[in-house]
């Protein structure tokens, strides 16, 4: 990644804690410890949180461990990897509240990180130019 040392550091912070979210979820969402009411699934595909929470898991928490592997094993492809992690957490916070028709602060604060990791990712890849105020020649 060509971003600096802060951004790599923060890629991993907010890959990390979407990562542990989409696991904790991927337990909580079958086992029923998480006081989601099921009439919020009612009328969509699902009838039971089972499947959301396999889809949780797998897809959000996949993509946001292939982006710390690659980081980790210092992969070129880990910033766009995190960016795409990013866009993939936005993307099922938009499902979710479109299926459930429900909106909790949390979906903000996962939005909000997906939001975050994308940024960052974007950085990485070389988005800030160098001096920021610098002009190209005519």
């Amino acid at each position: 990644m060509t971003g600096s040392r802060w951004v790599s550091i923060s890629l991993q912070v907010v890959a990390w804690f979407n990562l542990a979210s989409a696991l904790l979820g991927m337990a909580g969402l079958p086992l029923g410890f998480m006081p989601i009411p099921a009439e919020w699934i009612e009328g969509s595909v699902f009838t039971s949180y089972v499947w959301p929470g396999v889809i949780l898991g797998v897809v959000v928490g996949g993509s946001q461990a292939l982006a710390l592997a690659a980081q980790y094993w210092r992969f070129r492809l880990a910033a766009g990897l995190h960016a795409a992690a990013g866009l993939v957490m936005m993307i099922w916070i938009f499902v979710e509240i479109a299926i459930m028709l429900v909106w909790s602060p949390l979906d903000g604060i996962y939005f909000g990180t997906g939001l975050v990791q994308v940024v960052l990712a974007v950085v990485a890849l070389g988005a800030w130019p160098h001096p920021f105020l610098a002009r190209d020649p005519r």
